[in-house]
C-alpha cells in the first residue's frame, strides 16, 4: 500500500497528473487528498487548470505548454513536503431521508438490527463528504463505523433515480442523476447536489459535513 506520507505521482497522458495517496479507501488517505487538493488551490500552480480531490487521490489537469510535467511534479513534491497542511473547514448540511429503500430490511438483518435500530445507527453522527463524482453530483460520505459496514450487492440494478440514498463498503452515497448500481437502496431524498443551471453546479463539496435526518 502507497504511505499517505510519501504519496505517488502519476502522469495521465499528456496533459494531467494523479496524486495517489492510498490504493485503498482510509480515513487518513482521504483526508490528506482533500487536505492537498486545498493546498494545491491556494498555490495557484502555473499551467494548472483543474485540481479534482478523489477517495483516495487528486487529479490535476495541467496545459502543457504552460508547464511540464517533471516541473509539475516538482513543485507537488515541494507541496507535499511543506510543513504542517491545508486545513478544510468544508460546511454543514442536513439531508432528510425518507428510509423506504428495498434494501433497508436486508441491511438492517446483515448488521443484526431492527431496520429503526439501523435508521438510528446511521443517523448517529455526520459523515464527511469524502468525494463528488462518478456520476453528476454523486456524493461520497462516510465512513461509518466497522459496526455499520456491509458489503456491496451480488446483483447490480440497471438503475435508480435521482435522489437514490446508497449504502455500502462504510460510506452512504446520494444519487443525482439516474445510474447503475451496485450498492443497497436504503432510502430517498429530495436533495440534488447537480443543476446543470448553476455555478458551480454543486452544492455539496469533499470535506463538507453531512447530517442525515428522518423526513417528516
Amino acid at each position: 500500500m502507497t504511505d499517505p506520507l510519501r504519496p505517488t505521482l502519476l502522469p495521465l497522458g499528456d496533459r494531467a497528473l494523479l496524486i495517489r495517496f492510498a490504493d485503498t479507501l482510509s480515513d487518513a488517505a482521504n483526508r490528506a487528498a482533500i487536505a492537498f487538493a486545498a493546498l494545491a488551490e491556494a498555490a495557484a500552480l502555473p499551467g494548472v487548470v483543474e485540481i479534482v480531490p478523489n477517495l483516495v487521490s487528486v487529479l490535476l489537469r495541467y496545459e502543457p505548454g504552460a508547464i511540464t510535467f517533471e516541473r509539475l511534479a516538482g513543485e507537488l513534491r515541494l507541496l507535499t513536503s511543506a510543513p504542517g497542511g491545508a486545513t478544510v473547514a468544508g460546511a454543514a448540511h442536513a439531508i432528510a431521508i425518507s428510509f423506504d429503500g428495498e434494501d433497508l430490511g436486508d441491511v438492517a438483518s446483515q448488521l443484526n438490527l431492527a431496520p429503526a435500530g439501523f435508521i438510528r445507527a446511521h443517523n448517529a453522527r455526520s459523515l464527511r463528504v469524502l468525494a463528488t463524482g462518478f456520476a453528476p453530483g454523486f456524493v461520497y460520505c462516510g465512513l461509518h463505523p466497522a459496526a455499520l459496514v456491509v458489503p456491496r450487492r451480488t446483483v447490480v440494478r440497471r438503475q435508480v433515480p435521482a435522489g437514490t440514498v446508497l449504502f455500502a463498503a462504510g460510506q452512504t452515497a446520494i444519487t443525482s442523476t439516474p445510474i447503475p448500481t451496485g450498492w443497497h437502496v436504503i432510502g430517498h431524498t429530495g436533495f440534488r447536489n447537480f443543476d446543470p443551471a448553476a455555478e458551480p453546479p454543486t452544492a455539496v463539496r469533499a470535506g463538507d459535513t453531512i447530517r442525515f435526518e428522518v423526513a417528516t
